[in-house]
């Protein structure tokens, strides 16, 4: 179902973003406190170790633990409003973008639209298109899931006229520079190695162990999302550490903070200050992330297709049958 088959029913554009859209508010429902304390470790200047003084956080059942003694349950969905917008508009423009762009591919070229690495090139740009449309939501998101107590955004509007009058238009769009570098690799080699998992486990499963169809999506989500988050990882942390640009005071309860010019900037003081480790801080969290997250992105699209599909196919017999 993920991307055009012209030898199976496919979707069309609206159907393609409904069924991203739902997959991707579900999906954020469930994966909201992994993001959470992603987030926290990698705005964490310290080192994530116990013997590091001053350090906020040590590792990820410590910081579960800490967040919930200071912060209570709903911390761990803490900016949850503006992620959903994320998730829901982000899932609608990449679906779609993706299904239009391999069925361009498959129209206007001699190029096979299941190729692997026509996935990865329609992947990347289908993301890229979406993170342009979405990016000032990700930045509420990422500032609401930054701050501690006491709180400095009330709520989304408070959020978005503070940061309008005090930094300008242009702080909804800090991070955009490291997003875009990051998120056509990411999710061009989600897709591709989605595609190339799928084959795979066409060949090596036998006919008869193929109903598990949701359980095999699942998991070929799941090992394109580690395999792509660890390849391109650095750079979802440099966007992190920009997109809190302007917004310290804040930030001070969590340990030291920084001030970055930009995105080199931002590297050099990483790799001085934190070494080479720093551009891999919370790496776990965000693997465990990315292996819940992509697997079920694409279970659940694939789920919502599918759906699509029958019920379509069914008013179409309806029809027929009156």
């Amino acid at each position: 179902m993920v991307g055009y088959d012209p030898e199976a029913k496919s979707v069309s554009t609206a159907e393609a973003a409904a069924a991203g859209s739902a997959s991707g508010f579900v999906t954020r429902v469930l994966v909201s406190p992994l993001d959470v304390i992603k987030i926290r470790f990698q705005l964490q200047i310290e080192q994530l170790s116990s013997r590091s003084p001053g350090a906020k956080y040590h590792g990820i059942l410590q910081a579960v633990q800490r967040i919930f003694q200071e912060e209570g349950l709903r911390a761990f969905w803490k900016g949850h409003v503006p992620a959903q917008l994320l998730s829901v508009g982000y899932g609608a423009v990449q679906f779609m973008a993706f299904e239009s762009l391999t069925k361009l591919v498959h129209n206007v070229t001699s190029y096979d639209a299941r190729d692997s690495f026509v996935h990865f090139v329609c992947g990347g740009l289908a993301a890229c298109t979406a993170t342009v449309a979405v990016q000032p939501v990700d930045t509420l998101r990422t500032r609401f899931a930054a701050q501690g107590e006491p709180k400095i955004y009330r709520n989304l509007r408070h959020a978005v006229v503070t940061m309008y009058q005090t930094e300008g238009p242009r702080t909804f769009y800090r991070g955009l520079t490291p997003t875009i570098i990051a998120i056509f690799p990411y999710a061009g080699l989600q897709f591709s190695f989605y595609n190339i998992l799928q084959q795979f486990s066409g060949w090596v499963i036998p006919a008869e162990g193929k109903k598990g169809g949701n359980v095999k999506n699942l998991v070929c989500g799941s090992c394109a999302g580690i395999i792509s988050k660890t390849l391109t990882y650095p750079f979802d942390l440099f966007k992190k550490r920009l997109q809190v640009g302007g917004f310290e005071h804040a930030r001070a309860a969590f340990g030291q903070v920084r001030m970055y010019r930009g995105l080199l900037d931002c590297m050099r003081q990483i790799l001085r200050e934190e070494g080479p480790g720093g551009f891999f801080k919370g790496l776990s969290p965000s693997l465990l992330k990315a292996a819940v997250s992509t697997g079920l992105i694409f279970f659940w699209y694939e789920l919502f297709c599918s759906l699509l599909c029958t019920l379509k196919s069914t008013d179409s017999t309806t029809r027929k049958e009156g």
